[in-house]
């Protein structure tokens, strides 16, 4: 028998995966194992290719390029999101890839947030992401709310997780609509969605999450869920690439409500070119867009949705759970002792595509990996996420980062960095 903390024995993994040919399709740089794909996932060259396309497309067309070719531009909005509904359980018709994640945030915002005198607040938690509280704060304000009253934010007992029990004891009766995360950014937690989602409608309160970190890498079922909306960005599990256009959802029972904020592209596809200055809005998802479609943002989604359809989300999140499951045990064997702590769920059901460890060092470690050809991501103070992502990373990436962690320690090669995040982290 293989001993199991060898590469070796993550080597005969590998050759067990049936997503491991998958690697092939991507571009990974020569002596690198990228581990930052919950920032920014790595270009496929499904993508790549069908950027090319994008572009003949316009070469070809012109401007009959909206209704013409292989992706029509004017319904390529509505197109990727029937082919993205699987990823979240949603019908077709419920999912639209258009603007990006704060702004289809406000979108939403402006168009489910309705306070009244006794019904005015919005519940979040204290470890969103910040943009997300940017939002919530600015819709407070444009309604001439005080977000210091209008923005309730659930706390965390241990500032890495939150208490399900705690978010729905918040749900009193002056809130309005929630919105959280469904996989928490920093510790990578899985909230219960369907849970949640039951509890806030059950004291008539409209709710949203944020998938930015749970598109791609968990399975979900928004619409049997009852959620009432979503909204996401597509560059990172889904390897839309940077600045790649988001995503939303409405669940179909709101279908026929005016947008809040309309634009032309809000409008019904055969009322479109009428021209008329009174808006006959789509009757789904689609009435949730506001401008012109990004198309060459847009094109990379194209490609590497392909490769999700080929996968399959089931499949994605059980590699990613075996991953992450075996950087675990690795830390445990091989790390014990040196200072780090392991700050996302242990429980398979609770923990998302990542790990976040917190060590004293982190900034200098984060430093140290990359000049060995690890890409981690450092988050402050002291925070390292590491995200072996099922399509393209391996075993044998997991096992040679912590081989590399452990001399990194050993000989205290990180001292020789400054312990303080770049511009970028």
């Amino acid at each position: 028998m293989i001993e199991k903390y060898t590469l070796t024995y993550a080597q005969s993994l590998d050759k067990e995966d049936p997503l491991h040919y998958l690697r092939d399709e991507f571009f990974i740089k020569k002596d690198t194992i990228y581990l930052d794909g919950n920032s920014l996932g790595l270009l496929s060259k499904r993508a790549e290719s069908t950027v090319g396309s994008m572009i003949d497309a316009w070469k070809q067309y012109g401007i009959d390029g909206w209704t013409k070719g292989e992706n029509p531009w004017f319904y390529l909005s509505e197109e990727l999101g029937n082919k993205m509904s699987e990823l979240i359980g949603a019908k077709p018709d419920e999912v639209l890839v258009t603007g990006s994640t704060t702004v289809n945030l406000h979108q939403l915002l402006a168009t489910f947030f309705q306070p009244n005198e006794t019904k005015f607040k919005i519940l979040a938690d204290e470890l969103n992401f910040p943009s997300d509280i940017y939002a919530l704060k600015s819709q407070l304000q444009l309604r001439n709310i005080n977000p210091v009253k209008g923005l309730v934010q659930v706390k965390s007992p241990d500032g890495h997780l939150l208490c399900e029990d705690d978010i729905i004891e918040a749900m009193t009766e002056q809130v309005a609509l929630i919105v959280l995360p469904g996989v928490l950014y920093r510790s990578g937690q899985v909230l219960d969605m369907e849970r949640i989602t039951k509890e806030a409608h059950s004291r008539g309160i409209i709710i949203g999450f944020d998938l930015c970190h749970s598109i791609g890498a968990i399975p979900h079922e928004l619409h049997d869920w009852g959620v009432d909306f979503a909204f996401w960005c597509n560059y990172k599990h889904l390897n839309g690439g940077p600045g790649s256009v988001g995503g939303l959802f409405v669940h179909e029972k709101h279908f026929g409500k005016q947008p809040g904020l309309a634009g032309w592209f809000s409008s019904r596809k055969d009322k479109q070119f009428d021209m008329e200055h009174e808006l006959t809005a789509e009757v789904h998802a689609g009435a949730y867009q506001i401008g012109t479609p990004h198309v060459l943002s847009i094109a990379p989604i194209i490609g590497s949705l392909s490769l999700f359809e080929e996968a399959g989300i089931d499949r994605i999140r059980n590699k990613s759970l075996q991953l992450t499951s075996y950087l675990l045990e690795l830390m445990e064997h091989e790390l014990s002792g040196c200072g780090f702590s392991v700050k996302s769920p242990v429980e398979e059901s609770k923990r998302g595509a990542h790990l976040f460890l917190e060590h004293k060092e982190a900034a200098r470690i984060c430093k140290a990996l990359k000049e060995e050809g690890v890409v981690p991501d450092f988050r402050a103070p002291n925070g390292i996420r590491i995200a072996p992502v099922a399509l393209y990373n391996s075993f044998a990436d997991v096992w040679r980062t912590v081989a590399i962690l452990k001399q990194i320690i050993k000989e205290q090669s990180y001292k020789k960095y400054t312990n303080e995040r770049g511009i970028i982290a």
